[in-house]
C-alpha cells in the first residue's frame, strides 16, 4: 500500500508578511511588497527596487550570539521551521528523530556574508575574515541548522536548483516519505540575495525591472509592460509527514502532496524553451503522478515572473497540458506581491497553494492592467475570487532550464 503525504504545518517569512496569517492576509487583499531598496545605496544601478523583509528582528527567532554568525537566508529558513513545526505540534521528544528529516531548497546561498568579508579581506586582509565565513555562507547549512535545533537525524540535505530549488526539495521531501525513508520532513526554501553584486548581475542580463518610480506595479506578471521580474527575498517552510503518524498525533492537516514533476528544458542557459517544451513534460508528469486528469486541476500557481519569456511561454506550456479546459483553470502568479524569491519562491508558494485548497479562494495576479495578446488565460486579474479548490499545482522553473511542478490536493480520508 503507497503511503500518502501530508502537510501538517506552514512557515513563511515574505515580503508582504511574516507569519503564515499575515502573509495568507496580505495575498488576499493584494498587497504588493515591493519598494524601494534600502539594504545598500542603488546611486548608478539601473533597478533600484525590491521585494524586503519588512521589520526583520532573527532575536526573536535565535540567540543573539548565534543571530551574528548566521546568515540572514538561514534566519529565515531558521524561523520558517520554526514557525511550521509551532504551526505543526509536533512534540520532539515523542518522535523517532532517526525518521525526521529536512530538505530544503536554496539557489545562492550566504551572499550577504560573502560580499561583507570580501570587503573586509580586500580591507584588512586575511586574518581579519571571520571563522564563521564558510558555514555562513553554504547553502546546506540551512537543513543543517534546522536539524541541529530539533536533533533530527534523518535525510537532511539542500537541492540548488536555481528557481526550481524550492519546488525540488518539496518533491524530494514527498518522495523521500513515500518510500518510507522517513515519516517528517522539513522542506520548502530560503533566498536573501538582495546585495550589490547580485542585483549588478541580474541587472546587467536586463533580467531585472527598472520601473523604479512606480514599484508597486512593477512586478506585473502577464500584463503587455512586463519589464523583468522584481528581486526579493524571504521563507518558505512546510512540514510534511506521513497520514497515520500525522493522524495518530492528532495532526491538522492542511492538504496532501499527490504529484511531483521534474524536467530539464535541454535548450539554454537562461532561456526557457520556445515551445514550452520542458515546462509541458514537467507539469504532465507531476500530474501523472498524482493520477489525476488536467481537466481536474482547479488553480495553478504559476511561475509567472514577469519576464517576457517566462509569461509567454508558461502561458504556451499550460495549454499544451491543458488543451480546452487552459481557458477554464484558474491562474495566477503571487510574485505579483511577493516579488521573486528565486531559491526560495517555491516554498512560498506552496504555501499559497495550500491556502487556496484550504479556504476555496484563489489569490489573485495584482498589476493586471494590460493584457497581452500572447497571454491569454485567466490569471484572476487583481482581486481573489471563491472558487472550490480541490487540485493545485505549483511551478518553478529555474536558469538552466530546470524546472519542478508540485500537485497539492484537499486531503480526503
Amino acid at each position: 500500500m503507497s503511503r500518502r503525504v501530508v502537510v501538517t504545518g506552514l512557515g513563511a517569512v515574505t515580503p508582504i508578511g511574516i507569519g503564515k496569517e499575515e502573509f495568507w492576509k496580505a495575498l488576499k487583499i493584494g498587497k504588493s511588497g515591493v519598494g524601494p531598496i534600502t539594504s545598500f545605496d542603488t546611486e548608478g544601478f539601473t533597478s533600484k527596487i525590491a521585494g524586503e523583509v519588512k521589520d526583520w528582528e532573527p532575536k526573536d527567532y535565535m540567540e543573539p550570539k548565534e543571530a551574528k554568525r548566521t546568515d540572514r537566508y538561514n534566519q529565515f529558513s531558521y524561523a520558517a521551521a520554526q514557525m511550521a513545526a509551532e504551526d505543526s505540534g509536533i512534540d520532539f521528544d515523542n518522535i523517532d528523530k532517526k525518521r525526521a528529516g529536512v530538505i530544503l531548497g536554496v539557489g545562492m546561498g550566504g551572499l550577504n556574508t560573502y560580499e561583507d568579508q570580501m570587503k573586509v579581506y580586500n580591507k584588512k586582509g586575511p586574518r581579519r575574515v571571520t571563522p564563521f565565513l564558510v558555514p555562513m555562507m553554504i547553502s546546506n547549512l540551512s537543513a543543517g541548522t534546522v536539524a541541529i535545533k530539533y536533533g533530527l537525524m534523518g535525510p537532511n540535505y539542500v537541492v540548488t536548483a536555481a528557481c526550481a530549488s524550492s519546488t525540488h526539495a518539496i518533491g524530494e521531501a514527498f518522495l523521500k516519505i513515500k518510500n518510507s525513508m522517513c515519516d517528517i520532513c522539513f522542506t520548502g526554501g530560503a533566498e536573501s540575495t538582495i546585495t550589490p553584486l547580485t542585483v549588478a548581475g541580474f541587472a546587467s542580463m536586463k533580467a531585472l525591472s527598472t520601473r523604479n518610480e512606480e514599484y508597486s506595479i512593477a512586478s506585473s506578471p502577464f500584463d503587455n509592460k512586463r519589464d523583468g521580474f522584481v528581486i526579493a527575498e524571504g521563507a518558505g517552510i512546510i512540514v510534511l509527514e506521513e497520514l497515520e503518524h500525522a493522524k495518530a498525533r492528532g495532526a491538522k492537516i492542511y492538504g496532501e502532496v499527490l504529484g511531483y514533476g521534474l524536467s530539464d528544458d535541454g535548450f539554454h542557459m537562461t532561456q526557457p524553451h520556445p515551445d514550452g517544451a520542458g515546462a509541458t513534460m514537467c507539469m504532465q508528469n507531476a500530474i501523472d503522478m498524482a493520477g489525476i486528469k488536467p481537466e481536474d486541476v482547479d488553480y495553478i500557481n504559476a511561475h509567472g515572473t514577469s519576464t517576457p519569456f517566462n509569461d509567454r511561454l508558461e502561458t504556451k506550456a499550460i495549454k499544451n497540458v491543458f488543451g480546452d479546459h487552459a481557458q477554464k483553470v484558474a491562474i495566477s502568479s503571487t510574485k505579483s506581491m511577493t516579488g521573486h524569491l528565486l531559491g526560495g519562491a517555491g516554498g512560498v508558494e506552496a504555501i499559497a497553494c495550500l491556502f487556496a485548497i484550504e479556504n476555496n479562494i484563489i489569490p489573485p495576479t495584482i498589476n493586471y492592467q494590460d493584457p497581452d495578446p500572447d497571454c491569454d488565460l485567466n490569471y484572476t486579474p487583481n482581486s481573489f475570487i471563491e472558487r472550490e479548490v480541490k487540485y493545485a499545482i505549483s511551478n518553478s522553473f529555474g536558469f538552466g532550464g530546470q524546472n519542478s511542478t508540485i500537485v497539492l490536493g484537499k486531503y480526503e480520508n
